[in-house]
């Protein structure tokens, strides 16, 4: 025989009550339907993920975040530490056989280009998909002009390299200056 004190009842769960415009009832349903849950199971689950997550959606664009989970799930992407990056770069720079590297990183920037041509990126969207990257920051300056900015000179070779060949690949017209410690990068023609 089980006894329960008045202070061991449980407590019936609070019950609130929404409306949900057009959109967001019809995503409510699909949501249940897709992973097979009750509404108060969907509302539940939601708010704990928001709650776990909520500093994703504090600090980071949406497409900044699409863009890592895209890039990441594939597998064809890491994340390095940036220390590691510059030692990297810095050592290619002194190895006799460097040139070895500088022609194999073309033959994948040439690569990203056909895979970027079927996905019909334009030049600025290639730009702020490598800025996600972390490879540099970068400020729109005109139309179609925009400054790349590197906290370090040893990355910008490396991403000189992949821009002219990515554009040129892709068959864009792009005036590419050095400046210290930025690239500023003219578009003159692209999709």
């Amino acid at each position: 025989m089980v006894e329960i004190n008045a202070g061991d009842e449980m407590k019936s769960p609070e019950r609130i009550t929404i409306a949900l415009d057009e959109e967001t009832a019809g995503l409510s349903k699909k949501m249940k339907e897709d992973l097979g849950m009750s509404q108060s199971e969907l509302m539940r689950e939601s708010l704990k993920f928001f709650g776990k997550h909520k500093m994703l959606f504090d600090f980071a664009e949406d497409k900044k975040v699409y863009t890592h989970a895209e890039m990441l799930s594939a597998g064809e992407h890491v994340i390095l530490d940036i220390d590691h990056w510059i030692m990297f770069l810095s050592f290619i720079e002194t190895h006799p056989d460097k040139e070895k590297f500088w022609n194999m990183h073309k033959e994948v920037c040439r690569a990203h280009a056909e895979q970027f041509k079927h996905k019909l990126f334009n030049a600025e969207s290639i730009l702020r998909r490598l800025e996600i990257c972390n490879l540099f920051n970068m400020s729109k300056t005109g139309k179609n002009e925009f400054t790349l900015i590197f906290g370090s000179d040893a990355p910008k070779k490396f991403v000189r390299i992949e821009l002219e060949e990515i554009f040129a690949g892709m068959g864009f017209l792009v005036e590419i200056k050095d400046d210290f410690s930025k690239l500023r990068v003219k578009v003159i023609h692209d999709l």
